[in-house]
């Protein structure tokens, strides 16, 4: 078996456990889980460290568990956030995890055909059984106020936030609860989780111990910054989301394209398989011609691939070198709309209606009268004269007409001016 704890090691991943971790996982394969909040319908690359952190516990033979919080996402998390959320309907939770199931399928293998195959729970599926009651005499008298308030999460809330609800102050006794369900029910002795969750993860090795006397153990990850000290997995637009109706493998893909040099040498480790021998030849690559962006590109690549497919990488690839690379007059037309719109956002646009293509139109008074997209007919006849002009990433000459068959998928036209400048024409 692998030594999932050096592993982890060397990848950056690993910021803190409980003492016995080192040994009890070289007693064989042990069950680790890790739980996922369903207050939306899809993760987001924030959750791809807790999900790649589940990938190498499954290929160093151990057997992950994905938690998907049915009851607990009813309450809300109150760790270092300083205001209650909003609660989410039964409905909607619903449909949240079983998106959320999906996407994880993407990287843990479930499958019968190996004995670690990852196992999904939804804590909704025991919490519901109980009574408000049974709870609180079977479970909460075994942990004391005094313990639940020393937690860092807690005290943080209570002296810079808005208080705190009871429902809130209680999910830390859930998710302890849940430890010691799937301890007693399912073997999982390891929770996993990212550093803010220390205190609620412990509140379950503790719950273990004096419920039943057991051992159980924490392990957590890092929560992962960027090197200007701006939150991860944040862009002007919003969240980087793994579905690819919130955000497209394009704009996924240029995620990892754009991230700093020093950020990349730390996210190879943490979000990718590469091996540590594999890791370092890209690092020593990408030092040597910092340029070429070794890094990025091979960052982009796995994790674009792993949530993506190929596919959709490669389309996401021959949409990036669209604008800076050699493409051609089909590879703009693959493009659906809305890559296509993300390729070219910011470029100078003009609409039109159709029918001004009804007739062949001479190419220098189409880039100059009708677009626009020439300040006069005779600069638009100098860059043609010169072949400087692109029309779809076709080379175009002063007396080729520019007709109807140039609108791309009956919408576009992409004109270039020289190698970097780049005019689109919307048809109507």
């Amino acid at each position: 078996m692998i030594d999932i704890l050096h592993e982890l090691t060397w990848r950056g991943m690993l910021h803190d456990m409980t003492p016995g971790l080192e040994n009890h996982v070289k007693t064989g394969m042990c069950s680790a889980y890790l739980g996922f909040d369903p207050t939306a319908d899809s993760l987001h690359i924030g959750h791809l460290v807790g999900v790649m952190t589940l990938l190498h516990f499954q290929r160093a033979g151990h057997k992950p568990y994905a938690l998907v919080g049915g009851a607990t996402g009813m309450i809300g998390d109150p760790s270092f956030k300083s205001a209650e959320r909003n609660l989410l309907d039964k409905e909607t939770l619903a449909h949240n995890v079983e998106c959320i199931k999906k996407q994880l399928s993407q990287f843990l293998d479930f499958s019968d055909s190996i004995s670690n195959k990852a196992e999904l729970v939804n804590n909704y599926d025991w919490m519901s059984q109980f009574s408000f009651l049974d709870f609180i005499r079977d479970v909460g008298k075994h942990i004391t106020v005094n313990y639940m308030m020393a937690k860092d999460s807690v005290k943080k809330r209570l002296e810079e936030g808005s208080g705190l609800s009871f429902t809130e102050f209680s999910y830390q006794l859930i998710q302890g609860y849940d430890f010691y369900h799937l301890w007693k029910h399912n073997n999982v002795t390891i929770q996993l989780g990212g550093s803010d969750q220390w205190g609620n993860i412990v509140t379950g090795t503790e719950l273990i111990r004096r419920m039943e006397g057991g051992t159980a153990y924490a392990l957590t990850v890092p929560l992962i910054t960027k090197a200007d000290g701006t939150k991860f997995g944040k862009t002007e637009s919003g969240s980087v989301w793994l579905d690819p109706h919130k955000t497209s493998p394009y704009a996924f893909y240029q995620f990892w394209l754009n991230v700093s040099d020093e950020d990349a040498e730390k996210y190879i480790k943490i979000f990718t398989t590469f091996t540590k021998e594999e890791t370092e030849a890209l690092i020593e690559q990408h030092r040597a011609a910092p340029h070429t962006r070794t890094l990025q590109k091979a960052l982009g690549k796995s994790v674009t691939t792993m949530v993506h497919g190929e596919k959709e990488y490669q389309t996401a690839l021959k949409a990036s070198e669209i604008l800076f690379g050699k493409s051609s007059t089909e590879d703009l037309a693959s493009l659906d709309e809305r890559t296509f719109l993300q390729v070219f956002e910011g470029v100078p646009m003009a609409e039109l209606s159709k029918s001004t293509l009804d007739t062949p139109s001479e190419a220098a008074v189409f880039l100059a009268d009708v677009s626009g997209a020439f300040p006069s007919r005779g600069e638009a006849r100098r860059m043609l004269q010169q072949g400087a002009v692109h029309i779809n990433k076709e080379k175009w000459s002063e007396n080729q007409p520019i007709t109807s068959s140039q609108i791309l998928n009956g919408r576009y036209m992409v004109i270039q001016k020289g190698k970097k400048n780049y005019f689109l024409v919307k048809f109507v």
